[in-house]
């Protein structure tokens, strides 16, 4: 099976964003995937902004983008558009990170008025950075995502029929990929 490198664009430690990351990341382990999270909050912040590849954080990151068969990605939207996190981490990759590498784009928010964010602001940077295959993504209201006392995520019904479609097709994705040769 594929490994998945699953990464959280969300400044807060208490994110639904991650939450539901780690939802997700539960379903595609249950079809045999390896997933290995990734919250960009918990990478040094000095050496983001600096672009420090020297520094051994931002060097095991890079490393796990390259190991990873699929990644998924997952971002709060912020004035119609992914995290400045998720972004200072992007523009340091290298800019054909994402060749052969299928993706998924998931994004959650407040308002529909920022569903449109994953194609506008999200797909084209993914695209660029030379995707094998972007899969459908997917937007998911705040308010049909709960955190319990204890941490515990629940999705709303209909939001969680939706993504279950989502990462299948994902995970269909991923176990259908061609092997990509790359030239050097």
């Amino acid at each position: 099976m594929a490994t998945v490198l699953s990464v959280s664009g969300s400044p807060s430690a208490t994110s639904r964003t991650a939450r539901l990351l780690r939802h997700l990341d539960t379903q595609l382990a249950d079809r045999g995937h390896t997933v290995v999270p990734l919250d960009v909050r918990t990478l040094p912040a000095d050496a983001l902004l600096r672009a420090d590849f020297g520094h051994q954080a931002l060097a095991g990151a890079l490393d796990l983008f390259a190991a990873a068969d699929g990644v998924v990605i997952g971002t709060p939207v912020y004035k119609a558009a992914y995290s400045g996190l998720l972004k200072s981490l992007l523009d340091l990759l290298p800019q054909y990170a994402l060749t052969g590498k299928t993706v998924l784009p998931l994004a959650t928010g407040g308002s529909t008025a920022h569903v449109l964010a994953i194609d506008y602001a999200l797909r084209p940077v993914l695209s660029s950075m030379g995707a094998a295959h972007i899969t459908q993504g997917w937007f998911v209201l705040d308010r049909h995502l709960t955190v319990s006392a204890d941490g515990t995520l629940t999705v709303d019904a209909a939001a969680a029929e939706a993504l279950g479609t989502v990462v299948d097709s994902f995970a269909t994705a991923l176990e259908n990929r061609a092997p990509v040769a790359l030239h050097g």
